[in-house]
């Protein structure tokens, strides 16, 4: 079931993001979006397991390295890779929010995800609903 704009609004109000798949590569959607919500006031912690640093933050591996809280997951990997990273993201108790970038889509992830009591959102772009919504 697509996300409502109230739950889109209230995973926007977090702070947070752990970017999976995070890019290096400027002009890249998966460096260009987690930019834009640096730039907008969101803690980025940048996901990506052949990186040191991103935006001269420190880049983790994968998910379960990080050691900090995180309110959402923001996924940058194809769809059939985001199964066990929605599952990982499903198990951390500080997770509230799950999103696929546009594009990327697993309802049945989604599915897990929603059971485990996480907002989930798929096939859309925080940066595209954060214009929208925080204009």
């Amino acid at each position: 079931m697509p996300a409502t704009t109230e739950q889109i609004r209230e995973i926007l109000d977090y702070e947070t993001v752990a970017v999976v798949g995070c890019s290096t590569t400027p002009g890249k959607a998966a460096h260009d979006i987690p930019k834009y919500l640096l730039d907008h006031g969101y803690e980025v912690i940048p996901i990506n397991p052949y990186a040191d640093e991103i935006f001269g933050i420190e880049a983790y591996d994968s998910l379960e390295d990080v050691p900090e809280g995180v309110d959402i997951v923001d996924v940058f990997r194809p769809s059939e890779e985001t199964g066990p990273i929605v599952d990982a993201a499903a198990e951390r108790e500080d997770v509230k929010a799950i999103w696929l970038q546009l594009g990327i889509r697993n309802d049945e992830a989604g599915e897990r995800a929603e059971a485990a009591g996480k907002l989930f959102v798929q096939d859309e772009c925080i940066k595209v609903e954060h214009g929208k919504l925080a204009a």
